[in-house]
């Protein structure tokens, strides 16, 4: 019988991989034939007794670890009242729910009633740059339609918006309680699908509507969520990436801070602007410290319900590997950018490398969250609470105690596999973050091991295609990410582990990468076409081939069983979540699944680096700030900012800090004050809230960044002169 080791890697993995990167391409690899499978038996590799996963002393809990991301179904509306003295009707959370929209991969709202939405500048880099012309370059430069007809077109673009939410909690869980327990998880998905397929068909518009279930409290309720998507968006107003990004990386998840992380789309209805009678205005006398602000958009995803020893086993080992697997790419990506800026920019390297450098620092800070004894301690507190209240009612001990044991167990097993799961990540079709040859030489030696146990060639035709179909790339572009992968095995096993000298062979990573780039067939598409054809593939003395001899099986066989582990651990969480549910109800909000919340918070500065952070920043701390970094270009301004107008107002605030709970997907998100008008356009954490913002809220010194309204409109009107969206946007 055959494993599912292959159909796994180039599935799960894949699918996985797309999950935890932003702004990656949308290409998907997949063994069509689900019995074209290999079977991996050789015994996985191990060197390294298996660490004991780090305890910690319980530290006091807070209300809101859990954080404050709450549902529009489940509004917390006793609670605002006795936090803000401001008791919230049905209409409040409607206009914020139809006000509020979602792009493909951050969030926004409506801010006029011609359909003239806002998000942030990071958010539409690759649509800047899709709708430049030639000769143009609106990504650095800036963009202001003064006209409707000016404004630009986007393809494949999209918004959509919240219109209606279904409790379909009943529909699900009476389906799949009636299955057999090994059986859950795949009546689970099914059941999900046909709610979604049955739903669909009685929309009154059908071309327009569409229906995700939502699962939340992990599995503890369920939720239809109905969107109407518009697909005519175009460009009206985007400023220059240099103060768009103002700061750059060094500055990313940093306070204070100094950015006009700002972009206007418009929504069409025919040639006409769409009419949204329902929409967020903005406000132009903005916040002060201690007022009350709501940030209203799609949280990414959370992990605010996972153990702590899940937490611990990520700290040592996934999230690590994770920040590794970014940073090597990273280095690859840059060095051939810099090799040659000119195909860089053709490829749209730099959006691609932007959008990893936040993956990296993010995993960078959430390692770090994960090894805070007082982080930790909390969570520590919460769970033990959480275990004791089980404890109290014996049927809920008995149901969910054993499923709590057996996630632990989960978490040590994880360790033996987790190296060899890790290593080959993104080693994928056409994938930006590895090389051609070592994606064509991997699944070449599959398809070499399908031969070998006999698997006629006939039936791997679609396979091979996908080998074959992996595009060329520059060879430059394929020996830095060829060293970089080999970086990375190292970061993950250490120099002095038998696999990595075995591959290693006393040479640098470079040296290794130029011997493979030099002698492999997998260079080209068509010289890997050929090998193909040849007999005894394994046997060909290709070094990418020999590499793999050395890496492929305990890849393989790594990936097959923490899959495993993965499915099993997924099937237990959404068990719990109906614990969770059964003994907080909606009392704390369910973990983020990129669906609509909103989150409570008040502006407020606080302590760091030896001093106290401003609520707000001004236009004057961004000429203080270029002035001070002079000779580097991360802070120069854009030319139109350099000489400040006459009548631009420095002592505008143009950033400031609240306490909202944010994490990615949340970018984009409008803050708004209790009558609904737009004081912030949050689009970043501090440093202090970034790496725990996963799986804790920690509101000590965690806050969230956001542009100041008054600083989007003084720009508006003294450096881009852009009258119309200003009476626009200010109802004049």
């Amino acid at each position: 019988m055959h494993s599912r080791s292959t159909s796994i890697f180039s599935t799960a993995i894949f699918f996985l991989f797309l999950l935890i990167i932003s702004c990656t391409g949308t290409q998907q690899t997949a063994v069509e034939a689900e019995d074209i499978v290999a079977n991996y038996t050789e015994e996985y590799h191990t060197t390294a007794p298996i660490p004991v996963l780090p305890r910690y002393e319980p530290v006091m809990s807070d209300r809101f670890d859990n954080g404050r991301m709450w549902t529009f179904e489940y509004p917390p509306i006793d609670y605002f009242k006795e936090t803000y003295d401001f008791e919230p009707d049905e209409q409040w959370f409607s206009h914020a729910r139809i006000s509020s929209v979602r792009l493909p991969n951050c969030s926004g709202s409506f801010v006029s009633s011609a359909g003239l939405v806002l998000t942030n500048h990071h958010c539409a880099r690759e649509q800047i740059t899709q709708v430049s012309r030639e000769g143009e370059d609106l990504l650095d430069n800036g963009f202001y339609a003064p006209t409707f007809s000016d404004e630009r077109y986007i393809d494949d673009y999209y918004v959509d918006q919240l219109i209606d939410v279904r409790d379909v909690t009943s529909m699900v869980m009476n389906v799949v309680d009636a299955a057999p327990q090994e059986e859950r998880t795949a009546v689970r998905e099914a059941v999900l699908r046909e709610l979604e397929e049955d739903l669909s068909s009685t929309l009154e518009n059908p071309d327009t509507d569409l229906v995700e279930v939502i699962s939340l409290y992990n599995g503890g309720r369920y939720s239809a969520y109905i969107y109407r998507r518009y697909s005519d968006v175009r460009l009206v107003m985007a400023p220059e990436l240099q103060i768009g990004y103002y700061g750059g990386d060094d500055d990313n998840f940093t306070y204070p801070r100094y950015n006009l992380d700002m972009t206007f789309f418009r929504v069409y209805d025919g040639e006409e602007p769409l009419s949204t009678p329902v929409y967020f205005p903005f406000s132009e006398t903005g916040v002060e410290a201690g007022d009350a602000v709501f940030m209203i958009g799609n949280p990414g995803n959370t992990s605010r319900l996972q153990t702590v020893t899940q937490l611990a086993y990520r700290s040592l080992y996934s999230d690590l590997f994770q920040h590794h697997l970014y940073s090597r790419a990273i280095k690859g990506l840059e060095a051939y950018y810099e090799f040659d800026p000119q195909e860089g920019d053709e490829w749209d390297l730099r959006n691609f490398i932007f959008s990893l450098k936040n993956a990296e620092k993010f995993f960078g800070g959430q390692v770090q969250a994960l090894r805070d004894p007082v982080l930790m301690g909390r969570r520590t507190d919460n769970e033990n609470r959480f275990r004791s209240q089980l404890a109290e009612d014996s049927e809920l001990s008995d149901a969910y105690k054993p499923l709590l044991d057996r996630l632990d167990a989960i978490q040590h097993e994880k360790i033996n596999y987790s190296r060899g799961y890790h290593i080959f990540l993104g080693v994928a079709p056409n994938l930006n973050f590895s090389s051609s040859v070592m994606q064509r030489a991997f699944m070449s030696y599959i398809y070499a091991t399908y031969l070998d146990e006999g698997i006629p060639a006939e039936l791997l035709g679609s396979f091979k295609e996908q080998i074959i179909g992996i595009e060329n790339r520059p060879e430059e572009f394929d020996r830095y990410m060829l060293a970089q992968r080999f970086e990375l095995i190292r970061d993950i096993y250490g120099d002095s582990d038998p696999l990595v000298r075995n591959i290693m062979n006393r040479k640098s990573a470079e040296e290794l990468a130029d011997d493979i780039i030099t002698g492999t067939v997998f260079r080209r598409a068509e010289s890997t076409s050929d090998f193909l054809e040849s007999d005894d593939l394994l046997n060909s003395g290709d070094p990418a081939i020999e590499i793999l001899k050395i890496i492929a099986p305990e890849v393989l066989n790594s990936q097959e069983r923490y899959s495993e582990l993965l499915d099993e651990e997924e099937e237990i969480m959404g068990e719990l979540g109906r614990a969770w549910f059964a003994i907080y109800g909606t009392e704390i909000p369910p973990d983020a699944t990129f669906s609509l919340r909103i989150s409570d918070g008040v502006v407020s500065g606080y302590d760091y680096n030896g001093t106290i952070a401003p609520v707000y920043t001004t236009f004057y701390g961004l000429y203080d700030r270029a002035h001070s970094h002079h000779s580097d270009p991360q802070w120069a301004l854009p030319e139109r900012w350099q000489e400040p107008s006459a009548t631009l107002d420095l002592s505008t605030p143009v950033n400031f800090v609240s306490t909202n709970d944010i994490i990615g997907g949340n970018s984009g998100s409008p803050v708004v004050n209790i009558s609904l008008e737009v004081v912030g356009l949050a689009f970043d954490s501090n440093i202090e809230g970034m790496g725990s913002s996963d799986f804790i809220l920690d509101d000590r010194a965690a806050r969230a960044v956001s542009v100041d309204s008054r600083g989007m409109i003084q720009s508006l009107i003294h450096v881009y002169n852009a009258e119309r969206l200003v009476e626009e946007i200010l109802n004049r």
